[in-house]
């Protein structure tokens, strides 16, 4: 008897870039990279290539909610990763879609006698992870949306997990220049989690800021791909020099450790990187991706995110061109 794989399943909201560097085709690869299978729900059609967006035309919000729902009818979905939405009109459909998902999912579970559907909470159901790239503008600052992009997303940070800005898009959404300002704003805003990139910054390095909720007395250790949890005094990430020099994935030896964040209480780690000369198209979207399938895996957010810095680590180390202008990388 033929035993056929089963992988799970990531629903992605996102735009179609016809380049392939960026958005739902991006999406795809780098999710299938890690071992699961995304199912992609098409929110806007772009005119760009590999350096420059030269038009949105967003989904009507109607047909977007129609390709998610025939989606959630017949496929499990363990995880769920949000680009650019097109509108605030989709931006509000698929937050009441993620709400009746999780609700859906909620009463699946529950044991009999629990509510029935339509009296749990909007946010019922919060263990499915949903990963959010808050994209504002591409990298030469192209408009990405018909709407405010900002104000745009505001009904979907409460419901989101793992939220994946970079510097200019956290200090849009919070209006503040530090980082652990903008981590405690965007985590009031109902984000549990909260990753700051630093690819816009300068320097050697690139320096990456989670913040979490809970006490920041946990230490969680990733060795040769396996998680343990630990007590200990808090302590930065510095990077193996096997992943300066691309040896090979810098997984094996590498632990991370929980520092306190002076702002809201919680807990914050930094990766840093060593940075990539060039310009690169669609890294966001990789790394959401990544940590989406991370997720849907089953992975504690610890070590997804661990695990989906590495493979962009690589992917753009690795990336490659496809004309003069920012590079595709090596999904």
């Amino acid at each position: 008897m033929t035993v056929v794989e089963s992988r799970p399943c990531v629903l992605v909201f996102a735009g179609l870039d016809p380049s392939g560097g960026a958005g739902l085709t991006a999406d795809a690869h780098a999710i299938a990279g890690q071992g699961a299978h995304a199912l992609t729900v098409c929110t806007a059609l772009t005119v760009q290539d590999n350096d420059r967006v030269y038009g949105v035309q967003p989904v009507d919000a109607e047909l977007v909610l129609r390709q998610a729902r025939v989606l959630a009818d017949k496929v499990a979905i363990s995880a769920v990763k949000i680009g650019i939405t097109g509108s605030a009109a989709n931006a509000r459909a698929i937050a009441e879609f993620i709400a009746w998902l999780r609700e859906r999912q909620a009463m699946a579970h529950a044991p009999p006698g629990a509510a029935p559907a339509g009296l749990l909470p909007a946010l019922a159901a919060p263990d499915l992870p949903v990963v959010l790239d808050p994209v504002l503008a591409s990298g030469h600052g192209d408009l990405l949306s018909r709407d405010d992009a900002a104000q745009a997303l505001a009904p979907l940070l409460p419901l989101t997990t793992v939220l994946t800005p970079n510097g200019p898009e956290a200090q849009a959404l919070s209006d503040a220049t530090r980082p652990d300002a903008q981590a405690h704003a965007l985590r009031a805003r109902g984000c549990r989690h909260v990753l700051i990139t630093g690819g816009h910054g300068d320097g050697d390095e690139v320096v990456n800021r989670w913040y979490a909720p809970g006490p920041p007395t946990a230490r969680a250790t990733a060795t040769a791909g396996h998680a343990t949890a630990h007590d200990g005094p808090p302590a930065r990430v510095s990077l193996t020099t096997a992943a300066a020099h691309g040896d090979q994935p810098a997984r094996a030896g590498l632990a991370i450790t929980a520092a306190p964040s002076a702002s809201d209480g919680g807990c914050h780690r930094e990766w840093r990187w060593p940075r990539i000369d060039g310009a690169f198209h669609g890294s966001g979207c990789t790394l959401a991706s990544a940590i989406a399938a991370q997720l849907a895996l089953g992975l504690p957010t610890a070590i997804a995110l661990e695990h989906a810095q590495h493979y962009v680590y690589h992917a753009l180390r690795d990336a490659y061109a496809i004309a003069p202008g920012q590079r595709i990388p090596l999904r």
